[in-house]
């Protein structure tokens, strides 16, 4: 077969030379441009009686997969796993932390409610109770409580005092006021009986005694109260009674009898204040004791970072607990709770809920204990009473 000046193949059928020389020149002229490095097919399609004339085919590269999103992926899953180790880390130190803790607390299993959930519904409930007892222990009598309520539902934290003269009917106990209940069956009884009185749910305590509380105090380095004159004199009067007790000189930390404004408290000193009934009676005892608690709460950040875990360590060497290791993790992972719920102070029974009453020649507070359950029910589960804090 013929071929021409580029080598292409020419049929047989077009022998006149001159028609040849002339399609061969059309044909140079118009593909003179064509990058040499282009490859060409022929179509020899034989339906026309001329040459059709080749058409220029330019192969393409074959296109590379997105490696810039691969990255972005990997850089992501890499960033996942960072957390999750870090994570762990924290958890995993966090857990050490409160078994270091733990440690030094005194642990005395209740056996009644040791399968009990220590929250329910969104609600943790633990009583603290403050006892008179001359030893680290449950013995005594249960001077001062507080039921300390973290709500999960309204978003509450609530520090609510229980005044220990309320006339309440005590399981196998009959009518009596609150206090008793602990002197009968210790901090069980207790429970128990803030249960049925006021319909809430309570299994798990905390208990300190009066050296604890001072010690406690005195491992954030005081607290400032404000005080008056007449506080100060009764201050130094129930040092007397702490003195003794202890065996220490009678007069050991009293206060200037001129003083008054706000006054730095040692462990004592707090102690006496709490205990004073003369002023305010009950409802003003139940008062500086709150008072006091929150300034030991405030105070307590810079004590950790002045003296570090130590200072935790000794004051969980005050505390007796049925909370097992495990729930005191599970309150610790709650430690942001405070940052960002609302926190109330108060005591029952509330203003207007109560009188005074004569009970087997006892002076006792009778309660309306609906009104009461109704204002537990509101700030801890329906959230419909207005939040003081804002």
């Amino acid at each position: 077969m013929r071929q021409n000046r580029r080598g292409m193949p020419v049929k047989e059928k077009y022998r006149d030379e001159e028609y040849e020389e002339e399609y061969e020149e059309e044909y140079d002229e118009e593909y003179s441009d064509a990058d040499e490095d282009e490859e060409y097919y022929y179509d020899d399609e034989d339906e026309a009686e001329y040459l059709i004339p080749p058409r220029a085919v330019k192969k393409s590269a074959p296109k590379e997969a997105p490696k810039p999103e691969k990255k972005k992926k990997s850089a992501f899953g890499k960033f996942v796993r960072t957390l999750f180790v870090i994570a762990f880390i924290l958890l995993g130190g966090l857990y050490v932390f409160v078994w270091y803790v733990y440690g030094g607390v005194k642990y005395e299993e209740i056996s009644s409610v040791k399968n009990e959930a220590f929250s329910e519904d969104g609600v943790t409930n633990i009583l603290l109770i403050g006892n008179d007892s001359r030893k680290n222990g449950t013995d005594g009598r249960s001077d001062a409580m507080i039921l300390l309520s973290i709500s999960n539902r309204t978003h509450r934290i609530l520090f609510t005092s229980l005044l220990r003269d309320m006339y309440v009917d005590i399981p196998g106990h009959g009518k009596n006021r609150l206090n008793s209940a602990y002197s009968y069956g210790g901090p069980e009884l207790l429970m128990e009986t803030v249960e049925e009185n006021f319909g809430i749910r309570v299994n798990r305590y905390v208990s300190v005694n009066f050296e604890a509380f001072a010690g406690m105090v005195d491992a954030v380095g005081g607290v400032d109260m404000n005080v008056t004159s007449d506080e100060v004199f009764l201050i130094d009067a129930y040092l007397n009674e702490y003195n003794m007790l202890l065996g220490r000189e009678i007069t050991t930390d009293y206060l200037d009898p001129t003083l008054s404004g706000w006054v730095k408290l040692n462990g004592a000193q707090a102690l006496a204040y709490t205990r004073n009934r003369y002023i305010g009676t009950d409802f003003g005892r139940t008062e500086r004791q709150r008072k006091v608690i929150d300034a030991v709460i405030k105070a307590f950040p810079g004590a950790l970072v002045r003296r570090g875990p130590v200072i935790i360590k000794e004051m969980a060497s005050y505390m007796t607990t049925n909370l097992t290791l495990n729930e005191c993790y599970l309150l610790a992972l709650q430690g942001w709770t405070p940052f960002v719920y609302g926190r109330d102070m108060g005591s029952l029974p509330l203003e207007g809920t109560w009188n005074d009453y004569k009970a087997n020649g006892m002076a006792v507070l009778k309660v309306d204990f609906d009104a009461n359950r109704k204002y537990l029910d509101e700030m801890l589960f329906t959230g419909t009473k207005e939040d003081d804090n804002g």
